[in-house]
């Protein structure tokens, strides 16, 4: 059994440009709003597969083209130079810490141009892999009121600084905080624990400044695990889902989908 895939049928693409940035916004759905946030090397088959069950199951998605070519598969050989270009892009500061990002300020905008156009008081927000903290810089705004971010890998973990950097500045950490202290805003953070590429550390930040407001899913990923994940194992909601009740990445999916009825619903 492979991973859920799906194509651009259905997809509508226009230019959304803030912050002196523009990228391509790909649409489809309605209900609540959510924004996914593609993974490197950008909105693959497996990302518009997990757009197509949150359209399927009652929202509707903006995912912004950060990077890549959307629709194209997933090889190495378009993976990696994709990944080196993001590294060293001024939008992302991919080996910051405490940085407020400037794609941040960028997805905070199109998270409210979703809200105004969508059903509801806010909306929620997938990061996933490279983009994962974005999630949780998308929170600093109103708009924004289920974050979840998928195994989160910026900044890159090389130093114990890096491991340990939750990802947005602290100015946009503080204002989370407080938003979870006066409002109740939760986030979710999900990885496998064997990842290279989201150090525990960076879960242990989030666990001591968010509290109770950081729910967690860590999928065992050890030598001999039940599902046979590998040491690489990496993608929760794209590559190393299942469609099969009792695996664990395709339980993560299910608690997401929960989590924005939840949120975005209640």
């Amino acid at each position: 059994m492979d991973a859920p895939e799906a194509d651009l049928t259905g997809w509508t693409a226009s230019p959304f440009t803030a912050e002196g940035i523009t990228h391509d916004v790909y649409r489809k759905g309605e209900g609540p709003g959510v924004v996914l946030i593609p993974e490197i090397p950008g909105i693959h088959p497996g990302v518009l597969a997990l757009g197509n069950y949150l359209v399927d199951n009652g929202f509707s998605v903006a995912s912004p083209s950060l990077f890549g070519e959307p629709g194209r598969p997933l090889s190495a050989g378009y993976l990696v130079p994709t990944m080196a270009r993001a590294c060293v892009a001024r939008e992302f500061m991919a080996l910051a810490t405490n940085a407020e990002r400037p794609v941040a300020r960028y997805l905070r905008a199109l998270a409210r141009d979703l809200n105004e156009r969508t059903p509801g008081n806010g909306v929620g927000v997938i990061g996933m892999c490279f983009t994962g903290g974005f999630a949780l810089a998308a929170a600093v705004d109103d708009s924004v009121l289920a974050p979840v971010m998928s195994q989160p890998s910026v900044p890159l973990p090389i130093t114990p600084a890096q491991r340990r950097d939750p990802g947005v500045s602290e100015k946009e950490l503080q204002r989370v905080i407080q938003r979870a202290t006066d409002e109740g805003l939760c986030a979710m953070g999900l990885r496998f624990t064997r990842d290279p590429a989201v150090p525990g550390e960076r879960f242990d930040t989030l666990r001591q400044r968010l509290g109770d407001a950081f729910e967690v899913i860590e999928i065992d990923s050890s030598p001999g695990n039940e599902h046979g994940f590998g040491r690489m194992a990496h993608s929760v909601l794209t590559d190393q889902l299942r469609e099969k009740d009792g695996h664990p990445a395709y339980e993560a999916r299910n608690r997401v989908l929960e989590f924005f009825n939840e949120r975005l619903r209640g």
